[in-house]
């Protein structure tokens, strides 16, 4: 189990399947915790290590694209456009890339969509998932507030007001929504949906290539 410092308090960050396994869950107190498992293992979370780690994941992962960017502290993405039917289709690749990382020791979940958005929504809440083209609204649509990447404030006042999904936001009166909640709202939605183009920035630039053939003899033409 890994614990980082919030608000003054050690808190649990990450815990694997057996630590879940005990009614422990992120975000609950180290005191809390030690009191229900005196004997669990706790490692204090290292930051640097963890976004090194990260960086060579990304590296690793060039094998598949060079389009390969972070997603914040714990993700990666890829943009496989065109690179899919070089490792056999997509569900072919999504397996190898799953099943490569969990020989290495990694516990990984993937989605793959035609949106960043909706694909970083199946990895992170429906799991190794490959979304068709035209069902991103309706992978959305039943997922909590979380999905749509807003600020933790823009949630709670949209769930103040009994905005609890996803779907929910979809169904609203978008001025009203864009005035009360800003217009990050309805950009994040309409990325997630394919209605605006969402960039991946690869962390590392894109090698030019180029071919050169050396002739024995200088060519003319006549």
């Amino acid at each position: 189990m890994i614990s980082h410092r919030d608000s003054n308090a050690q808190r649990i960050l990450a815990l694997d399947e057996r630590a879940e396994a005990l009614h422990l869950k992120p975000g609950m107190g180290i005191a809390d915790a030690r009191a229900m498992h005196p004997s669990i293992d706790i490692m204090e979370a290292d930051a640097e290590a963890d976004r090194r780690l990260l960086e060579g994941l990304a590296d690793w992962c060039d094998r598949y694209t060079p389009l390969v960017a972070l997603d914040g502290t714990d993700g990666l993405f890829l943009d496989v456009t065109g690179c899919t039917h070089l490792f056999g289709g997509e569900r072919a690749m999504l397996d190898e890339i799953l099943s490569r990382f969990f020989h290495q020791g990694f516990d990984v979940r993937a989605g793959l969509a035609a949106t960043p958005g909706a694909a970083w929504a199946a990895a992170r809440f429906c799991g190794d998932r490959i979304v068709a083209g035209g069902e991103e609204e309706a992978l959305l649509a039943p997922l909590p507030l979380a999905v749509l990447r807003i600020a933790p404030e823009t949630r709670a006042s949209l769930e103040s007001v009994g905005l609890r999904t996803a779907g929910a936001v979809m169904a609203a009166p978008r001025a009203p929504l864009a005035r009360r909640f800003g217009a990050s709202l309805l950009l994040r939605l309409d990325q997630a949906l394919g209605r605006l183009d969402e960039a991946v920035s690869p962390r590392l630039p894109v090698a030019p290539l180029s071919v050169e053939r050396h002739l024995a003899e200088p060519v003319t033409l006549t």
